[in-house]
């Protein structure tokens, strides 16, 4: 109760002296504000980027390993050592069936190839720059496709490469733009019948611009092979890669990863001494890629924010300086009146962290007011992990700030501070 009443005064003492000195105690808090508004938005933007582009690579499915022939990144020295990997085997539709019967590690698998630029025709309609994908089985389960409408492939149909297609949100609406339903229709690509068996869920774009199944159209593995040179293993003709995806049990995938190298090793007749021709690449690896970049400028805002916030203390502590002095007076009545040295201390430290806070507040919805500036695709929100750390930042800056004041003010001779 005591506790209470002490935050209680310390709040009507900080009001007080508030709407007393309006202008002063504005002035004093602009840095803490300007502070807090620098670091907390550099932070919220940083978040907001780092998310908005992990949620562009999520076409890359998560907890999955690509068999491929490029790795997706640099090696550990920072070179991407292009003149090693170029003349590399693509991944073969033999070595996915090999995988597929030989894996025991793996919780879906899929071998799949892209070709960019596609026209695809109904009647009079067409739309250009379609992406193509040929998928085997369990394409669905490894990038678990939204079907709105229809249904996905069933194996039968994978396994025979029957001419059967899947189309994106914004292909169905081109081709069919008089609201007839797609399902059953016969589309043409690269003037051969398709039928359209399913219309997948509607993506929209992402922040990166990273390919989206709205401009896309995905058709058995089989059938594409007939379309287009794939899934031999040579060098250069379009390139296969292979998805495995691993089981949620095994922590970082070590397992997976560990079987397939030992695996494709084998498969292809490689000694010991070889070096992989293939890469085990993740999506992960550009997400951390991409987070120890934002590391660098959410230091650079700490760096740039806290001199503003250390302005902004020597405000504060100045304030606190000035309220003991005008108070002088009513701290020794208090003392007089049995007051304890703590409860003068914890008097004025309430109300440095108070007023540190509303400074910090004043920063946090300035950050908030950023939200609602349209940034192109980018949508930044302000965390609840940001508010507290803005609001904990406050607190300290308070605490740092009047503790010397706080500590004079419990120091002060109750007679001396009456005669004052």
């Amino acid at each position: 109760m005591k506790t209470l009443f002490q935050i209680y005064e310390s709040f009507r003492f900080a009001w007080k002296a508030l709407r007393a000195n309006v202008l002063r105690t504005i002035l004093s808090l602009l840095g803490v504000t300007i502070g807090i508004f620098a670091i907390i938005s550099v932070l919220t933007l940083v978040d907001s980027l780092e998310k908005n582009i992990k949620d562009s690579l999520n076409f890359l499915g998560t907890g999955v390993i690509y068999v491929d022939k490029w790795p997706f990144t640099a090696d550990n020295t920072g070179e991407y050592r292009w003149w090693d990997f170029w003349q590399r085997p693509n991944p073969s539709y033999n070595e996915f069936k090999f995988l597929q019967t030989n894996l025991n590690q793996e919780n879906g698998m899929a071998i799949f190839a892209n070709k960019g630029n596609v026209t695809v025709k109904y009647e009079s309609n067409s739309i250009d720059q379609i992406r193509l994908t040929g998928g085997s089985q369990g394409y669905d389960n490894v990038y678990e496709v939204k079907i709105e409408k229809g249904r996905f492939f069933n194996n039968e149909e994978i396994e025979a490469g029957r001419n059967i297609v899947v189309i994106g949100y914004e292909v169905a609406n081109a081709l069919f733009s008089n609201g007839a339903d797609p399902i059953g229709k016969t589309i043409r690509i690269k003037n051969l019948k398709y039928v359209v068996a399913g219309v997948i869920q509607k993506e929209g774009q992402s922040f990166l611009g990273t390919p989206s199944n709205d401009y896309a159209a995905l058709i058995p593995y089989q059938s594409f092979r007939r379309l287009y040179q794939t899934g031999t293993g040579h060098p250069f003709e379009i390139t296969s890669r292979i998805g495995v995806k691993g089981h949620e049990t095994d922590v970082g995938l070590v397992e997976l990863e560990n079987e397939l190298k030992g695996m494709l090793r084998a498969r292809r007749g490689l000694r010991p001494t070889e070096k992989d021709n293939f890469a085990l690449n993740r999506p992960e690896a550009i997400a951390n890629v991409i987070s120890g970049v934002f590391d660098v400028v959410g230091t650079a805002g700490w760096i740039i924010g806290g001199f503003s916030i250390l302005v902004g203390g020597f405000g504060i502590a100045n304030i606190m300086f000035v309220s003991v002095k005008e108070r002088t007076s009513i701290i020794g009545l208090q003392k007089s009146l049995g007051a304890k040295n703590y409860f003068i201390l914890f008097q004025f430290l309430f109300e440095a962290i108070f007023l540190s806070l509303i400074g910090g507040m004043a920063g946090l919805f300035l950050v908030y007011l950023i939200t609602y500036i349209p940034i192109g695709t980018l949508v930044v929100v302000l965390t609840v992990k940001n508010i507290v750390l803005g609001l904990g930042v406050s607190s300290v800056i308070g605490l740092v700030s009047g503790i010397v004041p706080a500590a004079m003010a419990a120091r002060l001779d109750p007679v001396n501070a009456i005669r004052a």
